[in-house]
């Protein structure tokens, strides 16, 4: 009886051990492709244009003062 249950124990975890390289080796290939690199890359410039006029807006000044402090009295 031990021996059966040792037997499907271990099909079962080589299918668990099979199925997850299998699944690690697709979703490498896949985050390694070019078409993901494309995806992501129009996804971030989407956002970034989205959001760039409106931070340029509030927060360039119209001017500006000293770069460095002086502490010099003159």
């Amino acid at each position: 009886m031990f021996q059966k249950i040792a037997n499907v124990l271990s099909i079962v975890s080589f299918l668990m051990v099979a199925s997850m390289s299998a699944g690690a080796y697709i979703g490498y290939k896949y985050v390694t492709s070019e078409n993901f690199k494309s995806q992501v890359m129009n996804e971030i410039l989407g956002n970034v244009q989205g959001a760039l006029p409106k931070v340029l807006d509030n927060v360039i000044p119209e001017a500006t003062g000293p770069s460095i402090p002086s502490f010099i009295k003159k």
